[in-house]
């Protein structure tokens, strides 16, 4: 992918967080945010909104430096067991030690005598549904072998992104987070492949260019040569 288009992506991705921040900080931190609209204090609003939205580009970042870690991993884990068969049945083995541990540590961490186990799976199933049709659109937009890197990246990559809040178990931060972390990740992963393919046109529509001007200057050199 060339220059271009990786800041393209880099600037278009902390839009995406940064909205997906500020809308969903109104819907999951409602309760810090009604006196303000029942109150029509339009001001307080509008500066609450684009504090939500720099902390989405915070958000952005990070699943964007996640991003780019996968695919350095992805590569040395092709390298390193030199099959993918082998290499996705690692990742799948880790998709299940990260979700079980996403629902027992945060159990064991933060429930209190008698609480409900469902609220904790709910979590990891919500993120196993996303990562599951994600992967699903991946894999039909490329090929079948890109399913299970993309759940590894959609459900390990994006607890680890997500760690910082989960260790605070504040649900209003939790989800805060997850909102703008799982729009930026799903974005990257599906539009990562439209953007190679745009970068491969556009070097050969170079090459082609500077082909033709090589060959310009070529016949301009003969002509004067003949002039001669």
């Amino acid at each position: 992918m060339n220059s271009r288009n990786i800041v393209n992506l880099f600037i278009s991705t902390l839009v995406i967080g940064g909205v997906a921040a500020g809308l969903a900080g109104f819907v999951f931190r409602w309760d810090q945010f009604q006196p303000l609209f029942s109150s029509f204090d339009i001001g307080e609003i509008i500066i609450s909104f684009i504090w939500m939205i720099g902390v989405g580009l915070i958000f952005s970042v990070l699943s964007q430096a996640g991003f780019f870690a996968y695919l350095t991993v992805h590569r040395f884990g092709l390298g390193i067991f030199k099959s993918v068969s082998l290499w996705n049945s690692v990742q799948v083995l880790l998709i299940i030690f990260v979700l079980f541990d996403l629902v027992y540590l945060r159990y064991t961490n933060f429930s209190s005598k008698g609480d409900a186990l469902f609220p904790y799976i709910a979590v990891a199933i919500m993120l196993l549904v996303i990562g599951l049709i994600t992967a699903y659109f991946k894999a039909k937009q490329t090929n079948k072998h890109a399913f299970i890197p993309a759940l590894f990246f959609m459900t390990v990559i994006t607890t680890l992104e997500w760690t910082p809040v989960l260790r605070a178990d504040d649900i209003s931060w939790m989800y805060f987070m997850f909102i703008p972390l799982i729009v930026c990740n799903i974005y990257q992963l599906l539009i990562l492949d439209k953007l190679i393919r745009k970068s491969k046109v556009e070097l050969e529509a170079r090459r082609a260019e500077k082909a033709a001007i090589s060959k310009s200057k070529g016949k301009n050199k003969v002509q004067k040569l003949k002039e001669v």
